[in-house]
């Protein structure tokens, strides 16, 4: 019997060797060709067998390899979208920072310009006092010189 290997048992092997010592010597030719078949079928066998192993494995590294890529391809797009996303939300920052920028400027420039609106509107009120009581104080000067004139005269 052939294991595996393509080897044949031990005792199989004497077992065969006795029965042919039994037989004359033709007999031996005719029962040897048969054996000589079935190792010879049993040798091609075990070399399909080792040649379809290794089919298998180099399948098994191809594929390991494709899938090995694969993972990689992944990890770049990965990585090309988190980049992407970033550049997005980076640029979406800046014009938002922009924006700031722009509203924190106009109202610095419409608080600028209410503040002088006001400070020249207080200007021209005090003015305004200012004149107002020049004028009072010249008409009450006015009238105490009007009163000291009549009583001094």
């Amino acid at each position: 019997m052939a294991n595996p290997k393509g080897q044949v048992n031990k005792a199989d092997q004497v077992k065969e060797e006795e029965a042919v010592e039994e037989t004359p010597v033709e007999s031996r030719q005719v029962a040897t060709s048969p054996l000589d078949e079935v190792l010879g079928q049993a040798q091609r066998a075990y070399s399909a067998y080792m040649d379809a192993t290794r089919e298998v494995s180099r399948i098994y590294r191809e594929n390991e390899i494709q899938v090995g890529e694969a993972y990689l391809r992944v990890i770049q797009q990965a990585n090309e979208a988190c980049e992407s996303a970033i550049k997005q939300a980076n640029k979406s920052r800046e014009q938002a920072e922009n924006r700031a920028r722009e509203a924190y400027q106009k109202a610095m420039d419409q608080a600028q310009e209410k503040a002088e609106e006001v400070i020249a509107e207080a200007l021209q009120a005090r003015d305004e006092e200012l004149t107002k009581a020049w004028e009072l104080r010249e008409e009450t000067v006015a009238q105490a010189w009007e009163i000291y004139t009549k009583v001094v005269r």
